[in-house]
């Protein structure tokens, strides 16, 4: 009887501290910014902050301005009150989309993917044009590092002062996209070899059978696939690269930091040590 009524305590007292961590951990506030009020774990996007934003009621954080600019094409440039961009926004992104629309309805492939490409293109840069523009007295601003990183691989190390982690992540981007093609080219031979040995309309005599064809095609569909993670994994790793770094930029080591080595003799116990000789040994000292 003793122990369950300890065990029941015990399980009231836990529920009741968890209960006042949860309230405290989603009642208090972190942040004291400016843009808004609420902690970023709370609300991740306002819309009514955002466009509270574009009306200048309010200032808004580049993340927020970003993620509706994203979806509201020229709302950067209305909030950073670039009104004269909004002409050339539009046009660079609607004109090479109505033509690519027409051209592939007139059975012009190949110039609607070019025209496609071209209102894609101008559509990135309107989003990067925002995030340059934004204004903000903090340098580096981490949530234009970021940004900058997810726009453009290697520019959020350039914005951060950090130009030697450039060839690194581009290289390691293009050496992801090398096996990549490489896999792929091979995965394309092999999985039409494949369609053409077990074709009965058309008689095979190749050297590859169906099985080896088979098999070396979903071999090099799984390389293809590795590959794909890889380039994913290191254009991820760029972007939290950017962002981790621009919050360390202002961190310092103290010039008067130091580590002294120096030689010390243990004088032991003489009631308790079995042993009552010196010890020599080493003394490291931290000063910071």
């Amino acid at each position: 009887m003793k122990r369950f009524l300890a065990v029941t305590v015990l399980l009231l007292l836990a529920l009741n501290a968890s209960a006042q961590f949860k309230s405290e951990a989603f009642q208090q506030s972190y942040n004291d910014d400016k843009a808004s009020s609420k902690d970023s774990t709370d609300v991740l996007f306002s819309f009514k902050e955002y466009f509270g934003g574009l009306k200048h009621e309010n200032e808004i954080k580049i993340g927020t301005m970003f993620a509706g600019s994203a979806l509201i094409i020229g709302g950067e440039q209305i909030y950073n009150r670039q009104y004269w961009k909004l002409p050339i926004v539009y046009g660079s992104i609607l004109a090479p989309l109505g033509a690519g629309i027409y051209l592939n309805a007139q059975g012009k492939h190949e110039a609607a993917k070019y025209c496609f490409i071209g209102s894609g293109v101008a559509y990135w840069g309107t989003l990067l044009d925002g995030v340059i523009s934004y204004k903000s007295d903090r340098y580096p601003l981490p949530g234009r590092s970021t940004l900058f990183s997810l726009l453009c691989p290697g520019l959020g190390q350039a914005y951060n002062g950090e130009y030697w982690k450039i060839p690194i992540y581009l290289g390691g981007l293009a050496t992801a996209y090398y096996f990549y093609d490489t896999n792929n080219i091979n995965y394309q031979r092999y999985r039409r070899i494949y369609k053409e040995a077990t074709d009965k309309e058309t008689p095979y005599s190749g050297p590859i059978t169906a099985e080896q064809a088979v098999y070396y095609r979903d071999i090099f569909r799984q390389y293809r696939d590795y590959s794909t993670l890889a380039m994913v994994l290191v254009y991820v790793l760029q972007i939290i690269d950017a962002n981790v770094f621009s919050y360390m930029h202002d961190f310092e080591i103290a010039d008067d930091m130091a580590m002294t080595v120096r030689p010390a003799v243990i004088m032991p116990d003489t009631q308790l040590a079995f042993n009552p000789s010196p010890a020599f040994g080493i003394n490291v000292g931290f000063r910071f």
